[in-house]
């Protein structure tokens, strides 16, 4: 665990090799639960306050938990069985839906703001939107839209925060682009080729701007507006693919992690309009720190 306020940095739980390694984390929504996904089917949640384990999620899956996403109580959870399943951690029986669609490895999850869809992305090049409303455990199949233009697998999926239908996914190494689609409709509204493999997505939550990570050749950061998807910005530094990214919470920053073994932090996006006329207090949490290794 990093702490941006004083850099500190301290061990949370080490995962032994039998059931290792970690292959997936995610926040709960209120910042102090975390959930961590094993190699071996296994989802262990953790008080990050308290330091101490709540429970381990077992019978989800039958091989490594590689994508998780928090509506909430719900833990939903995917697996390189190619399954998705949704788990109430507040009651003994956690599972309560499995929807059985992708072919191949679930390899992203995001649900919507509202809570009220889901979208799946798999190594079978195929996304899927769900609906709460639609979805039950009498109908595993039941979608509301499979989107199947990408070629490649589809890791990369962020729903747009300023409007609420909106989604963006990332294609890889045989794709390269960035498709935006109404949920609503199930419409491909655009596709840009981005010239390199689709890693990670963020939205800014500050700006109309969607920045993502890539990998072969350069292994770079790319900020872009949208909708036009004009190249505003390139960070370079990463010696290997960006295969993830995390913004800090007011939005401003940018965590990337690499296969290069190095986590490096970005001032990507602007300062909120609040923030801007504030004084200034506290010494800005990242300005000593530009990597980690």
């Amino acid at each position: 665990m990093w702490d941006a306020s004083d850099s500190y940095t301290s061990k949370l739980v080490t995962v032994d090799d039998e059931n290792g390694p970690v292959t997936s984390v995610n926040w709960a929504p209120d910042g102090r639960h975390i959930a961590i996904g094993l190699n071996n089917s296994e989802v262990l949640l953790w008080d990050s306050t308290a330091n101490r384990q709540l429970r381990t999620l077992r019978g989800c899956h039958r091989s490594r938990v590689g994508s998780m996403a928090w509506n909430n109580h719900i833990l939903t959870t995917g697996g390189m069985d190619g399954q998705i399943v949704n788990n109430d951690v507040r009651i003994r029986s956690h599972v309560v839906e499995t929807y059985r669609v992708h072919q191949q490895e679930v390899c992203g999850l995001k649900w919507s703001a509202s809570g009220q869809q889901l979208a799946s992305g798999g190594n079978d090049n195929v996304v899927h939107i769900w609906d709460r409303s639609m979805a039950s455990s009498n109908s595993p199949t039941q979608w509301l839209h499979r989107l199947e233009e990408h070629i490649s697998a589809v890791k990369a999926l962020p729903w747009c925060p300023f409007q609420s239908n909106l989604l963006a996914t990332g294609g890889g190494g045989g794709d390269r682009t960035i498709k935006f689609w109404n949920t609503q409709t199930g419409a491909c509204l655009n596709s840009v080729d981005t010239g390199s493999q689709v890693c990670s997505l963020l939205w800014s939550k500050n700006e109309r701007e969607l920045l993502s990570s890539h990998g072969f050749t350069q292994n770079q950061l790319t900020l872009g507006k949208y909708p036009s998807m004009v190249k505003m910005a390139e960070l370079t530094g990463h010696t290997s693919r960006v295969l993830y990214m995390a913004q800090s919470p007011d939005g401003c920053t940018v965590a990337s992690a690499a296969g290069d073994e190095t986590l490096r932090f970005w001032n990507v996006f602007g300062v909120p309009e609040v923030a801007k006329t504030a004084p200034k207090v506290n010494r800005e949490p990242f300005s000593q720190l530009n990597r980690i290794r």
